[in-house]
């Protein structure tokens, strides 16, 4: 159990019989060393002006691995024409990087979020990232597909290292009550990443070589590890706040009176284990409709691959305006609603991707990246509301059903090697039905909790300008209450 994290998290006791440090220090201390997942750090407090530049250096990390993420897509169809492979065995290389979120967040990169904290994470998964990038030079110039599989499993290794910690980092670092709405703005630079990788590759990367050249692809990832190493070293030294497991079980507790929280196990905690199994079906038909988008255009409208791919960056540009608006829909209207409407747009949109032809058709699955846009994000940050002291192994559970991934392109792959790429859209169609049930579920049965957290104001200042939740808010109103009564506060009062 130590492997998973279970004795890092603290227990409720524990936290409670700690000195609460405040947010000043929070951000004044550099923890450039580990941090004990079991102590308060006062970050459970953070304005949203103490969180902008953290989030702003992370939000970085997002679009790295969009990046990576749209020029995997674009590369799946290269490898296709220039390797003379089948659309099943190309979702080979879906297999290996999405694989290797299967593998790293419930063991080693869940455990040194846990151990060492955010910074160390971070550092631990560019460099990941950076020896995988490394690995695709041989490949590309012995031209081995295998290789090329074995490159993406690293690199697929180190983002999700990086997504482990990157996503409930932006998810708890500020005021909890927007907490949806800050990743779902970071992620939507990822989404601008995505968009940018297929423009490059079909513009830059691969514009007059030959269908069978692979050999810019190599010079492409040595320039990504050069950076990934540089943004490494600049992460040592950048001002990261830790957000422990303790800050996050003060933050619930101190939310108990809107949100009904209550302590219980990991094991009960239901939301999160549904949360689990959306998200898998959700990014595994996200990426199986994205792994044949290209061949899917071609098919539909008759066009070539590099015209496919113009369609392919039209669509991930629709992907990142959707997850703008969503992030100012969640400004006025409640994430769960948000789901729900973004959700019921996939659905209706794949099914007709499946029945329309022509540049009607590859529209329809245009308007499915829409409205696939916020989903993850939305999925993620709703589905640890409420965790507590298990809020990183959450955390990272969720990260691990990315690994829906390396699934369904495959099958996707096959049925269209039989049936054509219309019909196979009937893969993601499942994927799709299954994560569709969620937000169902979150607004039938967990709407008060979830709405207990939007109402919540601790990370705003008072009218004496203090955090509330902070230390020195809890202080200051101590002090007043007994100012009224002509007696001192006890330190207990003080403390809490």
């Amino acid at each position: 159990m130590v492997l998973f994290g279970k004795k890092e998290e603290p227990e409720m006791a524990e936290v409670f019989s700690q000195r609460r440090p405040s947010n000043v220090e929070a951000m004044n201390q550099q923890h450039r060393k580990s941090v004990s997942n079991r102590g308060l750090t006062g970050a459970s407090a953070l304005t949203v002006k103490q969180s902008i530049l953290p989030i702003t250096l992370v939000t970085i990390l997002f679009f790295l691995w969009g990046f990576a993420y749209g020029l995997l897509d674009v590369l799946n169809a290269k490898f296709q024409n220039a390797l003379g492979i089948t659309a099943a065995k190309s979702g080979g290389l879906q297999g290996a990087y999405f694989g290797a979120y299967l593998i790293g967040p419930p063991t080693y990169s869940g455990w040194i979020v846990r151990k060492f904290g955010y910074r160390w994470t971070f550092i631990s998964g560019l460099c990941i990232y950076g020896v995988g990038a490394l690995m695709f030079w041989p490949s590309a110039v012995y031209r081995s597909f295998g290789g090329f599989c074995g490159s993406l499993f690293i690199v697929g290794s180190g983002l999700s290292t990086l997504e482990t910690s990157a996503n409930p980092f932006i998810a708890t670092c500020g005021p909890p009550r927007l907490s949806e709405f800050r990743l779902e703005i970071s992620q939507s630079f990822q989404a601008i990443g995505s968009v940018m990788a297929p423009l490059l590759a079909s513009r830059v990367f691969f514009e007059n070589t030959k269908p069978t050249d692979l050999s810019n692809v190599q010079w492409t990832y040595l320039g990504i590890a050069a950076f990934v190493f540089l943004l490494a070293v600049v992460f040592f030294f950048a001002p990261i706040p830790e957000v422990t497991d303790a800050d996050m079980a003060l933050q619930a507790e101190q939310c108990a009176g809107l949100t009904g929280y209550v302590d219980k196990p990991l094991r009960k905690q239901y939301k999160l284990f549904f949360g689990v199994v959306a998200q898998f079906c959700y990014v595994g038909a996200q990426v199986g409709v994205a792994a044949q988008f290209i061949k899917y255009s071609v098919e539909s409208a008759n066009i070539s691959d590099a015209a496919g791919s113009d369609r392919y960056a039209i669509g991930q540009g629709l992907f990142a305006i959707g997850r703008f608006a969503a992030a100012g829909l969640m400004m006025i209207m409640k994430p769960r609603w948000v789901l729900l409407i973004f959700m019921t747009g996939v659905m209706i949109f794949i099914c007709c991707s499946m029945g329309v032809k022509g540049e009607g058709g590859v529209a329809m699955l245009s308007l499915v990246l829409f409205f696939e846009s916020c989903v993850f994000p939305t999925i993620f940050t709703l589905s640890i509301r409420g965790l507590g002291r298990h809020t990183k192994r959450g955390s990272s559970w969720i990260v691990a059903a990315i690994s829906g991934g390396a699934l369904f392109p495959s099958l996707t792959g096959l049925v269209a090697d039989h049936k054509g790429y219309h019909i196979a859209m009937c893969v993601p169609l499942i994927g799709f039905f299954v994560a569709f049930a969620f937000p169902i579920y979150l607004n039938t049965v967990c709407a008060q909790e979830l709405d207990g957290f939007r109402e919540t104001k601790i990370g705003y200042h008072d009218e004496d300008g203090l955090a509330i939740g902070d230390i020195k808010h809890e202080e200051r109103r101590a002090s007043l209450v007994h100012e009224e009564k002509g007696v001192l506060p006890t330190e207990k009062e003080l403390a809490y």
